[in-house]
């Protein structure tokens, strides 16, 4: 095994110029941050809750929330663990923290300090402090995540790893391509070395700390093919840097059969690639992120939409559903609505706790298929780097259009490729790009999209990629001409 590890010299040095680019940072004492850490309670420890729970196999549900005022965020997650039931809490960060514009963040601090109420859509943690995103922690007594959306999450991380937040999530490729349009893939994946860098010397220091890339890339119509291959690639680039508690995550498409082969494909694939890389000692875990995209205006039918995402989620074996609130159409939730989707979720877990995983020839076909897709974009784009590096990989197979995210802003981005349903609502790939597809696996994707057309007495087109976008918010799975 090649030893890819940022050197703690070279760490140290970046991390003078990190805790010095805002005031917050020299708060940041790791000593005191290790001595806090382990004295958290285990049952309050993300990667302690997240192995248990895959051992056991139980699905565990999180929500989405944050505001921006410590004491109203507090009570936010604290009517979540209570009225909403979460198994972990997350604190979802503040557009403006995600884009290291601290000096906007804070005006809406003071905005919101006046209004009484938050004027962010998330909490600006590094504004807060250490002393102030400690209060959070230490105000609940379920493990906390911080989620956010950020190419340099560096400064992010240290406030709130020395907080005793105990999971980060994110990567140098999930939280750059799906979120930025400017930031060069090279410059955030050294980032988020550094973030994970970070993460390895809690673990040597006896802490561990939970890291999830993130999963559904742009949350629309991505292809699994293409979201597990980055979700492998990141949790290698994570590995290397010493972080053991790793969570893979999976946007969800609609489709039950894909979505639980989905789930069981990324386990496969990420154990074989984490051992051929020499790391047999990961704690791998899995997430389930209920649909991305649009959702109906109607709450009774937001909550319809909810619940396939529990059913798929739970029949996954996923170790944890990321839960979205009937709100979802009309912009940030109430912390009422949270809880009911929580709640909701929580109902249709329970209820099929017992009934194992989905299983059959139709699952096991699809997770074939995805196997041999993902391997496809993964060893084109191991064939562009020396020594099979992953940011080399990475670099080189975005530059080359290997990998290729749909709908992505980023210009380090091809977007050449273009999904959409076929007629049982799988997502196919109709345009390619240069992903590295074998030839039979093109030709079986093209025959499902010509099935969908002569159904619909229609050619295959781009009007059913749009159809397909618009297609849950209207009530159906797959996109039907009207």
């Amino acid at each position: 095994m090649i030893d890819r590890k940022m050197s703690r010299e070279q760490f140290e040095t970046q991390r003078k110029e990190v805790l010095q680019s805002w005031p917050t940072g020299a708060e940041v004492d790791f000593d005191a941050a290790i001595a806090l850490q382990r004295s958290i309670p285990k049952e309050k420890n993300f990667a302690h809750a997240m192995i248990q729970a895959e051992r056991e196999g139980r699905t565990l549900l999180q929500p989405r929330a944050g505001v921006a005022l410590v004491d109203e965020h507090i009570r936010l997650l604290k009517y979540l663990e209570t009225e909403g039931e979460a198994d972990l809490l997350p604190t979802t960060i503040d557009a403006y923290t995600r884009q290291n514009r601290y000096t906007e963040a804070a005006k809406g601090i003071e905005k919101s300090q006046a209004a009484g109420t938050s004027l962010l859509n998330g909490f600006p943690a590094v504004n807060h402090g250490v002393a102030e995103c400690r209060r959070v922690t230490e105000a609940v007594s379920k493990p906390v995540q911080v989620r956010h959306g950020t190419p340099d999450a560096r400064l992010l991380a240290e406030i709130t790893l020395a907080a005793e937040f105990t999971a980060f999530e994110g990567g140098g490729i999930s939280y750059n391509i799906p979120y930025a349009k400017n930031v060069p893939l090279r410059s955030s994946i050294q980032y988020w070395k550094y973030v994970d860098r970070l993460v390895g010397l809690y673990e040597e220091a006896g802490v561990r700390i939970n890291r999830e890339p993130f999963g559904p890339l742009t949350g629309t119509l991505v292809p699994p093919c293409v979201s597990h291959a980055v979700a492998i690639l990141e949790g290698l680039l994570a590995l290397e840097q010493g972080v053991v508690s790793l969570t893979l995550g999976y946007g969800q498409c609609g489709n039950l059969v894909q979505d639980v082969a989905a789930i069981i494909s990324l386990r496969n694939l990420a154990q074989a690639y984490f051992s051929e890389a020499g790391f047999e000692n990961v704690e791998l875990t899995t997430v389930f992120h209920q649909w991305m995209g649009g959702f109906p205006e109607d709450e009774a039918k937001a909550f319809g939409v909810i619940s396939w995402g529990s059913v798929a989620g739970r029949l996954a074996g996923a170790t944890k559903i990321i839960v979205k609130s009937p709100h979802e159409a009309m912009g940030i939730p109430t912390k009422e609505a949270n809880a009911q989707g929580l709640r909701t979720s929580r109902q249709i877990v329970n209820m099929l706790s017992d009934q194992g995983m989905l299983d059959s020839q139709a699952v096991q076909r699809e997770v074939a298929l995805i196997l041999r897709e993902t391997r496809a974009i993964l060893e084109g784009a191991f064939a562009l780097s020396s020594g099979r590096d992953p940011e080399e990989a990475a670099v080189r197979a975005f530059e080359a259009g290997i990998i290729d995210v749909p709908f992505a802003p980023s210009n380090q981005n091809q977007g050449k490729i273009l999904p959409m349903r076929d007629n049982e609502g799988f997502v196919r790939i109709f345009k390619a790009g240069a992903l590295p597809l074998p030839q039979d696996v093109l030709d079986f994707h093209r025959e499902r999209l010509e099935d969908r057309a002569k159904a619909e007495g229609r050619i295959v087109s781009l009007r059913m990629v749009t159809d397909d976008i618009y297609a849950i918010g209207k009530g159906r799975l797959v996109g039907r001409p009207q």
